[in-house]
């Protein structure tokens, strides 16, 4: 298939029409977006078409920028079979001065410009030798790589002969001969079809492409006392595709979903206790496969470089509970092999710290008024003050949360409790492969209250072991893992002993 690109496509956004023989505007166009949480996008639009039998050739204008061309899907609606795609060109390098400029090399064209000292337009001819563009075809390569589609890299300078002298620069604005109707002024798909008959069909094209993007931010606000709290989650679209979707059908989906990615890229308060009753929901939710796919219930346009905020939920009265965690072991390699020089070492995993983390604790279930799945994202916590300013009080990422499952987010470090944890003794004996080490930690509390700590401590020497003496009972956690629930009297002080022997 001959390539054309010599005028302007008058046309709007989307257009497929047939080739001049069998030219027919496409109508009744419906789009619709799959947005996947990995930045790309499933987009699928349904198009009535004119063909003829036999060959025809079409395009698809204004696609995205970052379009993956192998995985454009064509279909007829009615008849699987009925419409091929027998050739496909993907026209990255849509109409620019650039490019106008770079097939203008080695004919003259006329350049305006301002007479600085008259004000007085001047016209003068230059015999293009070298555009010093590069070509937007390149700037798109790397887009799928590591940086937005568009942009011009022009590593030389123009040449430009004037008068018989050669200059590094454009002597002025180019002037160019009046364009065609078939000018790319987007990037664009260009199709040669094969029908099985004449008529009009409805068809179906469907693409993957990056650029487009959701992701999931809850705010929850707690009252000046208790832990109870109102929520309100937002889904966030971006649209950075480089086309805009007019009235779409939008589906979100949360999961991990497997994509390849090109190397060097990576795809990357308000009132809350007013009452929903007899409102639709905005974004409706149904597993799908492996994964969750939620809906929104109404059309939305996505304009290029957009970011758009729609409500998925809203609760009131989620019961929440603060917790207060001491984890004072400093990082260690938990979970992995042990050396013999680290399990001799007295040090070790001894070195301890003093913050307390402050933590929100809830259910995800009916009975707390959600029991919905919860995608990924960043939860936000306001706490109203005495004069019902709500102040932020910390955030957290949470992952894919499906329902039943217990919700920790890490508030920060309380600022009235503190720790200490001591190593006050440790041996080792090598021949017979055990070793023998006890810990006191002691939790001062500042409150005029008294709170509940959850003293955390990490048996990383080795999997096997055994606790030989505790002041205090304890829960094993996991098989590494051991909790201390205690009690710490206002302006007082709680003092945790235990020894844990290891065998290897």
């Amino acid at each position: 298939m001959t390539t054309t690109r010599r005028g302007i496509a008058a046309a709007a956004l989307f257009v497929l029409t047939a080739a001049p023989a069998t030219r027919a505007e496409a109508a009744g166009r419906e789009v619709q977006l799959t947005i996947y949480n990995s930045d790309f996008a499933l987009v699928k639009e349904t198009r009535s078409l004119s063909l003829k039998q036999g060959a025809n050739e079409a395009r698809f204008a204004d696609v995205t920028s970052l379009v993956e061309p192998d995985s454009v899907i064509l279909r007829d609606l009615k008849d699987a079979g009925a419409v091929r795609i027998l050739e496909q060109n993907y026209e990255a390098e849509p109409l620019s001065e650039g490019a106008l400029l770079k097939r203008s090399e080695g004919k003259t064209i006329p350049f305006r410009s301002i007479n600085p000292a008259t004000g007085a337009v001047e016209i003068t001819s230059g015999r293009i030798i070298r555009s010093g563009y590069t070509g937007q075809a390149a700037g798109w390569r790397m887009a799928r790589g590591y940086q937005p589609f568009g942009v011009e890299t022009s590593p030389t300078s123009p040449i430009v002969e004037v008068n018989g002298k050669v200059m590094f620069a454009l002597p002025g604005q180019p002037l160019f001969e009046p364009l065609a109707d078939d000018a790319i002024l987007r990037p664009t798909l260009l199709w040669r079809l094969w029908s099985a008959g004449s008529g009009t069909r409805e068809l179906e094209v469907s693409y993957l492409t990056g650029g487009l993007r959701w992701e999931a931010t809850y705010n929850l606000v707690a009252p000046e006392r208790g832990d109870d709290f109102d929520l309100v989650g937002w889904v966030t679209l971006e649209n950075e595709s480089g086309a805009e979707f007019p009235d779409a059908r939008v589906k979100l989906m949360a999961g991990d979903v497997s994509k390849i990615q090109p190397a060097m890229y990576e795809m990357a308060g308000k009132a809350m206790r007013s009452e929903m009753a007899g409102a639709a929901p905005a974004v409706t939710e149904k597993s799908f496969d492996e994964y969750h796919l939620y809906t929104l219930s109404e059309p939305t346009t996505l304009r290029e470089r957009e970011t758009k905020q729609v409500e998925f939920c809203r609760r009131a009265g989620v019961p929440g509970k603060r917790l207060y965690v001491y984890d004072g072991a400093q990082a260690i390699a938990l979970g992995g092999y042990v050396s013999d020089a680290a399990r001799a070492n007295p040090s070790y995993g001894a070195e301890g710290n003093t913050k307390v983390a402050t933590t929100l604790e809830f259910r995800n279930d009916k009975a707390s008024g959600l029991g919905l799945p919860l995608p990924k994202g960043t939860m936000k916590i306001y706490r109203a003050d005495e004069d019902g300013r709500r102040e932020f009080i910390g955030e957290n990422a949470i992952d894919h949360t499906p329902a039943d499952e217990t919700v920790r987010l890490l508030l920060g470090n309380a600022f009235d409790l503190k720790a200490q944890r001591k190593q006050t003794d440790f041996k080792v004996d090598s021949s017979r492969q055990t070793a023998s080490e006890a810990f006191e930690i002691k939790v001062r509390n500042h409150k005029k209250e008294a709170v509940e700590v959850r003293v955390v401590e990490h048996l990383y020497r080795w999997s096997s072991w055994k606790i030989g003496l505790s002041s205090d009972p304890y829960n094993k956690t996991d098989a590494r893992t051991i909790e201390f629930k205690v009690k710490v009297p206002p302006d007082g002080e709680k003092v945790v002993t235990y020894r844990v022997n290891y065998s290897w």
